[in-house]
């Protein structure tokens, strides 16, 4: 008997989206391989972002990994040595492409949910930390395992741990090269929440569903408002605040008015305690 070839997916194949629910689910595609991001993957990456952005039947992405992982990272093979072997110019070009559908993630025109079902390696952290929110399945696992083969965390991984872990945890997450469970993801912070496998999409749809019933440019803005200010005085926060909320006032200042509306005159809802009618704007 012959081995069997490892499976060559056509680049488009590498990954797959489906609209319902108004969610966009999407999925690495590459099971065989842990979904480890090739620059086959990353480049249609780039592409799937760019065709969804702006669709009016969805408005909350959910990026997660066909089979029994997320993502384990770069592909060691596709996206290191081969490029490696055609020298520094291709190198560049596969790091532009990775990071460059990780940063439009970040900035994503709809709220983002990372929705980790297992493995979740190195490089995934930098799609990880590119969604607004993660949940993840209690046996998920997460490592950054480059330690153990004689590199650092790089492509932003070792700034994802110090931005969501104390520094105490992100030294020991990143010289020790173990790995952690989905509820230990929790408790340090990598994940919002941490849940069994089977309730995981569950949960996921239960979000997004709280999601869909809050102001599109109002979340927008939200969202841009607390990644921006991670690293700014409170002044400048101060300053950018007021002039984001001024913007985000001009492209939807109906929807600011019937909340208040809403709260105030009609008295039909209260706003700690869920978002106000979006069916009665414009009406």
């Amino acid at each position: 008997m012959t081995a069997q070839s490892p499976i060559e997916r056509a680049e488009a194949d590498t990954v797959a989206y489906e609209i319902r629910d108004n969610v966009a689910w999407v999925k690495f595609n590459r099971p065989e391989k842990r979904n480890c991001m090739s620059p086959k993957l990353n480049r249609r990456m780039g592409e799937v972002l760019d065709e969804l952005e702006f669709r009016d039947d969805f408005g909350v992405l959910v990026l997660s990994g066909e089979g029994s992982a997320w993502s384990a990272g770069m592909d060691l093979k596709e996206y290191f040595r081969e490029n490696e072997a055609k020298g520094l110019g291709a190198t560049r070009g596969a790091q532009r492409e990775a990071y460059g559908w990780w940063r439009r993630l970040r900035w994503y025109q709809k709220p983002t949910i990372a929705m980790v079902n297992g493995w979740c390696f190195g490089g995934g952290y930098g799609p990880l930390f590119a969604c607004d929110l993660a949940f993840c399945a209690d046996d998920a696992q997460f490592g950054l395992s480059e330690i153990n083969w004689g590199i650092l965390p790089g492509g932003g991984a070792s700034k994802v741990a110090v931005e969501l872990l104390s520094f105490r945890r992100a030294m020991y997450h990143a010289m020790m090269g173990e790995n952690v469970d989905g509820k230990t993801a929790a408790d340090w912070g990598l994940v919002n929440e941490s849940v069994p496998a089977a309730q995981l999409e569950a949960r996921v749809a239960e979000v997004a569903k709280v999601l869909l019933g809050k102001n599109a440019v109002a979340l927008k803005a939200t969202k841009d408002a607390i990644r921006r200010v991670r690293i700014m005085s409170y002044d400048d926060a101060e300053d950018y605040l007021i002039r984001a909320q001024e913007a985000a006032n001009s492209y939807d200042n109906e929807g600011r008015k019937e909340g208040i509306k809403q709260f105030i005159d009609d008295k039909t809802f209260k706003p700690g305690l869920g978002a106000y009618d979006l069916s009665k704007q414009g009406a």
